[in-house]
């Protein structure tokens, strides 16, 4: 990587690739539901930094993969990823009317039809991921693995379940090992969930992939709390959200827990730890390392 410039350019021509990708698997529009994949398609196809399903590519090129049956993850990871915001942004959780510049799903759709796009995504993104097994046959004891870390860092002991402690303790105040809990459940467990994938689905051993799952663990949790700072130093013309949200929502942060500065020390020791680790695996990717390094000092 020669320099910053030239991060950015690959970084757009990726985007536009996943992009690509998410459009071939979106849900045609037709029957009497088309409703629900029109807001599907509103919500997918929103923008945003696409890093999930670019960290799952990055990592699985790590290990030099060549699986075609990486396509329908890099789709399902996005999908399960923008359910979980198309529900975070409903009245009943954090009341949002904007996600990345314009108004959120159920604002344009109605709360009934937020819920049920949601769902949607939900279940579309498993009914992608097995495509694999079509895509690639011989494959299929990796992508038999690949779905069981797709299930279980999106569910109950991973994202779902850290919405559900974020959820019960709002309003309350809590102490650094839950508000831990909480971020590597509710915002590491996908990172942790793409990064694993790629390796896996790349050939990459046991060991390393557990070796991948810390890295994506340190990475997810330092995501968070920088997503913390920029709640309370940013805009929302920057952000493409409201600011200010966690203290609208009586929620605990790392930021109302220790302040800013010792928020972004901790994500400085984080970030380091990441990329140490990252230096121990076997395969190379100067891209890859610019991206989680870019991921967690974001200003947006």
């Amino acid at each position: 990587m020669n320099s910053d410039n030239d991060f950015q350019v690959q970084m757009k021509q990726k985007v536009q690739k996943i992009e690509g990708i998410l459009q071939e698997y979106l849900p045609r529009q037709k029957g009497l539901q088309s409703v629900v994949m029109e807001a599907m398609g509103y919500s997918l196809m929103a923008g945003g930094k696409r890093l999930r399903p670019m960290l799952m590519q990055e990592t699985f090129l790590l290990y030099n993969g060549t699986a075609k049956s990486l396509r329908p993850f890099m789709a399902a990871i996005e999908m399960i990823h923008t359910y979980s915001l198309v529900h975070d942004d409903l009245p009943a959780m954090d009341n949002d009317e904007y996600r990345r510049g314009r108004r959120t799903t159920h604002v344009v759709y109605g709360e009934d039809m937020g819920i049920l796009t949601g769902d949607a995504l939900l279940n579309y993104a498993f009914e992608t991921a097995f495509k694999a097994f079509v895509t690639e046959p011989e494959d299929s004891l990796a992508i038999g693995r690949a779905l069981a870390v797709l299930g279980k860092k999106s569910g109950i002991y991973g994202m779902l379940g850290g919405q559900v402690i974020d959820v019960k303790e709002t309003g309350n105040e809590i102490s650094r090992e839950v508000l831990d809990t909480i971020y590597r459940l509710k915002t590491g467990a996908l990172i942790e969930a793409s990064m694993m994938i790629g390796a896996i689905l790349g050939g990459a051993s046991e060991e390393e992939v557990r070796k991948v799952e810390r890295i994506a663990g340190y990475v997810g949790t330092a995501f968070q709390i920088q997503d913390d700072i920029l709640d309370v130093t940013s805009t929302r013309e920057v952000l493409g959200k409201p600011t200010h949200s966690d203290e609208k929502n009586e929620k605990t942060t790392y930021v109302t827990l220790i302040g800013i500065p010792e928020a972004e020390k901790e994500v400085e020791r984080l970030s380091g730890e990441a990329i140490r680790l990252l230096h121990e695996l076997s395969g190379e990717n100067a891209f890859l390392e610019h991206l989680l390094l870019q991921l967690i000092h974001r200003d947006r």
